[in-house]
């Protein structure tokens, strides 16, 4: 098996690798931070600073997602991989070595731009290694891994936390990373150059449909819905009553739930729709966000964080999967203008929320607009739907 795992050609090892890549690039090099928010709040940054610096770590995903796209040559890929997996190592460990607070904006920037290059090539490059007919489910299988990636960000975080500080917190994260990140780049890489395929289509904005334009204005609430509890879902359950603590619990219930979510959500697309899943996925999100505004129950609110966990994931797949199947031959305008719409709202929704935390000294304004928000997102796919089936 240990033989096996370390051809470059095997599928188990392929999935592997691409699962370890999200963990290092999603897991450590994002997701970390809201796991251990918590606790840097208490002695190092204000809720005002972590926002801008979730805010910058966005900006710096969308540049580097926007840049992906454009970029078709297979070999550059691997080059890029390799620069996003140094860039998330070198980043985490900034955290740890100092508080300085214009290093870490910068870092938290960059650490965005590594991630992206990470998540998104890793996919590209594990869609091309593997050697089977049918890849859809197995890439189900690869982007389960952002699940795991948040389990074992938060299990690693909270055990160090036992006896040690966050910023020791941040040394062994960056420490599990770096010795993952051989095997990562070791396996999703080639034994030779391999020639660009890839057929050049004339860009065009003709794919720009009513329906297309509805489908990106929804992306971006899809967005928002994504980073409000990506950011500050530990703290908000730590800010209940009786809740203190617990916030950790909820986050490794979002990583647990996370975990067969897109596969399970695009079978369903694929027997009920993508648009009327999407739909149903949104409605339930809805719901985990405004839990903690109702209620201060413990099952509640790790209800909230599953409902979080089994559909942030899967929206991201369903969206693109609609998406790709709506772009035809003209994928880069589409995905270009999806991943910015996207983006934009990742950018965004961590700058509102501290402003209204601030105003009113709870989390509840800023969980009804963000409820608000997605819910405008299903009102735009009604339409998109209804335009859909009178064409």
């Amino acid at each position: 098996m240990n033989i096996k795992l370390l051809d470059k050609n095997n599928n188990v090892s392929i999935l592997l690798a691409g699962i370890l890549s999200i963990i290092i690039g999603v897991g450590v090099a994002r997701f970390a931070f809201t796991s251990l928010l918590p606790f840097m709040l208490e002695d190092y940054l204000n809720i005002n600073k972590a926002g801008i610096l979730a805010s910058v770590n966005f900006a710096g995903y969308l540049f580097g997602a926007i840049l992906v796209i454009f970029v078709k040559d297979i070999n550059t890929k691997v080059k890029l991989f390799r620069l996003g997996i140094i860039i998330c190592l070198i980043c985490t460990f900034i955290l740890f070595f100092t508080k300085n607070e214009l290093v870490w904006l910068i870092s938290r920037t960059i650490a965005g731009l590594g991630s992206a290059f990470v998540l998104l090539i890793a996919g590209a490059l594990v869609m091309v290694k593997l050697n089977l007919k049918n890849k859809t489910k197995a890439m189900g299988i690869h982007f389960s891994g952002i699940g795991f990636a948040i389990v074992l960000s938060e299990l690693i975080s909270q055990y160090v936390l036992i006896n040690h500080s966050w910023s020791q917190a941040w040394l062994i994260l960056f420490l599990f990373a770096f010795f993952l990140s051989f095997y990562c780049i070791y396996i999703l890489s080639f034994d030779k150059v391999q020639k660009n395929t890839a057929i050049k289509h004339k860009l065009t904005k003709s794919i720009f449909s009513p329906l297309v334009v509805l489908l990106i204005l929804s992306y971006f609430t899809a967005g928002v819905g994504f980073v409000v509890q990506g950011t500050f879902l530990p703290d908000i359950m730590n800010s209940l009553e009786g809740l203190k603590g617990y916030g950790s619990v909820g986050w490794l219930i979002v990583g647990l739930a996370g975990i067969p979510s897109s596969i399970l959500w695009t079978r369903a697309a694929y027997k009920y729709g993508s648009i009327n899943i999407i739909i149903l996925a949104m409605f339930l999100q809805i719901i985990g966000i405004l839990i903690p505004v109702f209620s201060n129950n413990i099952y509640l609110n790790l209800l909230s964080g599953s409902l979080y966990g089994s559909t942030f994931i899967a929206l991201v797949a369903l969206y693109m999967n609609l998406g790709g199947s709506l772009a035809k031959n003209n994928p880069i305008v589409l995905m270009g203008a999806m991943t910015s719409s996207y983006g934009i709202g990742q950018v965004l929704a961590p700058l509102y929320s501290i402003y209204l935390l601030e105003k009113y000294g709870n989390y509840n304004t800023t969980l009804y607009l963000t409820a608000f928000i997605v819910f405008l997102g299903i009102v735009f796919l009604l339409f998109a739907r209804t335009y859909q089936n009178n064409s």
